[in-house]
């Protein structure tokens, strides 16, 4: 289920989206699933439709998920994953952020490597 953090500053579109594609990649969801309708999980989660079905619409972009017309929207079954230049900027950004902050507070760079592994390990 889909738990929304109603304090961060991330927008809830993404976060559905972050969720989603988590949850893909843990294989909770799995090619050819189908996700709940736009005025299911809003109800689920009591979220706007509006910003569901935005999170849909990008999620569908991505080719993460594919919308039968008719039948519902489902885990792509073919999905190939894409580099994209601006998201790979985006998520040097991210970790670099991390670095600094682990820095301050004391990680090593072996350590952060460590729980970088331990994290990837859950996917």
């Amino acid at each position: 289920m889909i738990k929304i953090d109603s304090r961060s500053s991330k927008p809830i579109y993404e976060q559905i989206i972050e969720k989603i594609k988590e949850d893909i990649l843990k294989g909770i969801l799995k090619p050819g699933d189908k996700l709940p309708s736009v005025r299911e999980l809003s109800s689920m989660i009591t979220i706007n439709p509006n910003t569901i079905s935005k999170a849909y619409k990008e999620l569908e972009r991505m080719k993460v998920i594919e919308v039968m017309r008719g039948k519902g929207t489902f885990v792509a079954q073919n999905y190939k994953p894409v580099m994209n230049e601006e998201k790979m900027n985006e998520m040097k950004e991210h970790i670099k952020k991390i670095i600094i902050e682990a820095h301050y507070i004391g990680v090593s760079k072996d350590d952060l490597i460590e729980i970088m592994n331990e994290i990837y390990k859950e996917f």
